[in-house]
């Protein structure tokens, strides 16, 4: 795993990589947790806070870079057995669920992971900050168990990723970087899925029948979504084009508990 902990030099971050991350965004950050936990929610979607033009022109070398493994889940993700959209390049202790991560890749992402390593800290931390138990105490530290990139098309198996829950339950929360649409290996209009599905659907809360409530996002290049553990929701079918997301899996814990450890 890839550690990333809390401390001074971190905490001006957002305002210091202003090339990738958007002004104002910790602000927007703790309105909507506030939001959320109001509605007894636990996940957050925000617009754009990775920066489009950042993502612009790291996206060339992901498409250069991208290749695809093919992995077997035991059991299936979203009734998916054999998944071979997805190329990894960060996995679990054990080569889980492959191993040969795409180190290239993963250098070439290094500085978006470690800005998703922040904003997923900081978003955990307030998000359990009520909560008196793990993320309550301001002193955590995350790390990175897999990540992974997910190429989308119109193709049977390959459309969407139905409704599930990330790492079967087993991982303290994730987060869905939404890559920018291909304009590289063809033109905008050829690999836009817009208009042809796409996007976040969450089921999360619940309505006075106890029914969870089903919120959809048309997510688009930059949002970032912030997911706790074992929140169901699915990536949306397309229909037309491509579509592109990062995906990262985290482990939670506080500086306390890695001493002992």
């Amino acid at each position: 795993s890839f550690s990333f902990e809390s401390d001074k030099t971190m905490a001006t971050m957002a305002d210091s990589e202003c090339s990738i991350l958007r002004s104002g965004l910790m602000k927007e950050i703790a309105k909507g947790v506030l939001r959320k936990k109001l509605a007894k929610m636990r996940h957050l979607v925000v617009e754009k806070a990775i920066k489009p033009e950042y993502l612009d022109s790291l996206f060339p070398s992901i498409l250069k870079l991208f290749d695809p493994q093919n992995v077997t889940y035991n059991g299936g993700v979203a009734n998916v057995k054999d998944w071979k959209i997805s190329c990894y390049i960060e996995v679990m202790d054990g080569g889980v669920p492959c191993t040969n991560p795409n180190l290239d890749l993963r250098a070439a992402c290094l500085p978006l992971l470690e800005r998703c390593d922040y904003l997923f800290m900081e978003w955990y931390k307030q998000q359990h900050s009520c909560n008196g138990r793990r993320g309550g105490d301001s002193n955590i530290r995350v790390a990175r168990l897999m990540t992974f990139i997910t190429r989308y098309t119109p193709a049977p198996g390959e459309q969407a990723l139905l409704k599930h829950v990330d790492g079967a339950g087993k991982v303290d929360g994730s987060v869905v970087v939404a890559l920018p649409i291909d304009r590289w290996s063809a033109s905008e209009e050829v690999n836009s899925f817009e208009g042809h599905g796409g996007g976040l659907t969450f089921w999360d809360g619940k309505d006075s029948a106890g029914r969870h409530h089903e919120i959809d996002y048309a997510t688009q290049g930059g949002d970032v979504s912030f997911i706790d553990r074992a929140v169901w929701h699915q990536a949306n079918p397309i229909r037309k084009g491509t579509r592109w997301a990062m995906v990262i899996f985290y482990d939670v814990c506080r500086e306390e508990q890695t001493a002992k450890g």
